[in-house]
């Protein structure tokens, strides 16, 4: 079941890189006590996530933040190494890049998109939703091949 408005974040591990490595990061100290946009997508370094949807966080991240954002996730099912390589490439120092390398958050918030068949395995559907010390206050899910209601344009008219 997808999460839904009014609903807490569930708490589980996820990875960021740290100064010597891979470190567990949990969704509660995440999302506890900020408000937060996160938006997550298929993968990293894939045509739209790097064309388009991660390119506009970054070009808007100075506009979100002056709204009372405290944080800006980017979060995809790929392990740390490959989400800090990927931040590095796309100049986005001003995104908290995170790795749900084992799906735990995508599976737990029920927002999983299974591209098996097209040998990439279980990823993330692409969406973005804001959280308020932990509460889901907005969650825009896209349709397949979309990004519309998950830019960073359109959360930045929400906020």
């Amino acid at each position: 079941m997808t999460i839904s408005v009014g609903e807490r974040i569930p708490n589980v591990v996820m990875n960021e890189m740290g100064e010597e490595g891979p470190v567990e990061l949990t969704s509660e100290a995440l999302f506890a006590g900020k408000k937060v946009v996160l938006f997550a997508l298929p993968g990293a370094f894939t045509p739209t996530c790097s064309k388009a949807h991660l390119p506009g966080f970054v070009a808007n991240a100075d506009k979100i933040r002056a709204k009372g954002v405290d944080d800006i996730v980017c979060l995809s099912v790929n392990d740390a190494w490959v989400m800090d390589a990927w931040g590095k490439d796309q100049n986005a120092e001003e995104i908290h890049m995170v790795a749900d390398g084992s799906a735990n958050f995508t599976q737990a918030v029920g927002l999983v998109l299974d591209r098996t068949a097209g040998g990439m395995g279980i990823r993330s559907q692409r969406y973005a939703m804001i959280v308020d010390d932990g509460v889901v206050t907005a969650l825009n899910v896209e349709e397949p091949g979309k990004l519309e209601k998950s830019s960073a344009e359109a959360v930045l008219a929400q906020l």
